[in-house]
């Protein structure tokens, strides 16, 4: 971490937000609902 300025922390925040969203899309009736709901989260 000292030795590079670049680290992975937006990407990780990106997975976290999925996850949590992957709990939550039990009630989705298809795909596209879950991929569009990612899309909102994540832009």
């Amino acid at each position: 971490m000292w030795r590079f300025t670049r680290n992975n922390g937006i990407t990780e925040g990106f997975h976290t937000k999925m996850e949590v969203l992957q709990r939550q899309a039990y009630a989705f009736r298809n795909f596209q609902n879950y991929r569009l709901r990612v899309k909102v989260m994540c832009s």
